[in-house]
């Protein structure tokens, strides 16, 4: 699905970036139309993202009992108050270390989430060529591969935005590629209409599973401002892209607004290391 704006008025806030052009922020509207995949992925551009997939080092979100008690998977967690089915060998095993026990040395049975929800939100304004689509290419592809388990759901941006995964599909990093690299050149830069799209799929999941991931060189030049939208997100990470013209102190602003953190990248070279940042900040 794509979004489409509408041209709008342009309102009068502007600020200095890098590369010493103006940001903008506009009153656009937008509505919903459709997205296909071209089939013309470059072979090449499949490879590299398969090769920056196996160089990641995510790890698994940690186990909470208090928060998530009733689903998920079947784990042994320490006793927590409201817990009745003990797990004996294991709770032997610690009450044979310690012979004066806390609660906590009572090991129990409960169903855990460890299920997490990521909202990937790509940048596809201007042309996607070159360093720019090797980037993006290895950021989704990795993503898609490195969480195949979990829910992922991936928005591609310009002016306009396109959904090109939502929740519960699981669709092939391939096919996400060539959906990504399907979309025409586009020029402007709405960040703050995609972060509202993510924040949308991402309403009835758990806070402290759900994060979104920016992949953006925050030259933001149409739409609102994005930073009260960021606020209002569990967490937002932003892959800030340096390739080219980029606004560093926006993207610094967006990640503190979103509680999350700030990472960037040059070339494709820097996105497992970036990532594997990203997830274990």
């Amino acid at each position: 699905m794509v979004f489409r704006s509408r041209p709008g008025r342009r309102r009068g806030h502007a600020r200095a970036r890098s590369g010493g052009t103006a940001e903008g922020f506009t009153d656009e509207v937008a509505e919903l139309l459709p997205v296909e995949a071209s089939g013309a992925l470059d072979a090449s551009v499949r490879a590299l993202a398969r090769q920056i997939a196996s160089r990641l080092m995510i790890p698994r979100p940690r186990k909470d009992a208090r928060s998530q008690r009733g689903a998920g998977t079947l784990a042994s967690v320490p006793y927590r108050r409201g817990s009745d089915e003990i797990d004996l060998d294991k709770t032997i095993e610690m009450l044979a270390e310690r012979p004066v026990p806390d609660d906590e040395d009572i090991i129990v049975r409960e169903r855990v989430r460890t299920r997490r929800a990521l909202v990937l939100v790509v940048d596809a304004s201007g042309s996607m060529k070159g360093e720019r689509i090797r980037t993006a290419a290895a950021v989704v592809g990795a993503l898609a591969g490195e969480l195949a388990h979990d829910d992922l759901a991936v928005i591609a941006f310009w002016s306009d935005a396109a959904v090109l995964q939502k929740f519960g599909q699981q669709q092939s990093p391939d096919r996400l590629l060539d959906l990504l690299t399907s979309i025409p050149a586009r020029g402007l830069t709405n960040v703050g209409f995609p972060l509202e799209l993510a924040a949308a799929e991402l309403r009835q999941r758990p806070a402290q599973d759900a994060r979104v991931l920016l992949l953006s060189d925050c030259v933001h030049n149409a739409g609102p401002d994005p930073r009260p939208i960021a606020s209002r997100l569990p967490r937002l990470d932003v892959l800030l892209d340096l390739s080219g013209e980029h606004d560093e102190e926006l993207a610094r602003e967006l990640s503190k607004a979103g509680k999350g953190a700030l990472q960037t990248v040059t070339t494709h070279r820097d996105v497992a290391t970036a990532l594997t940042r990203i997830f274990t900040t």
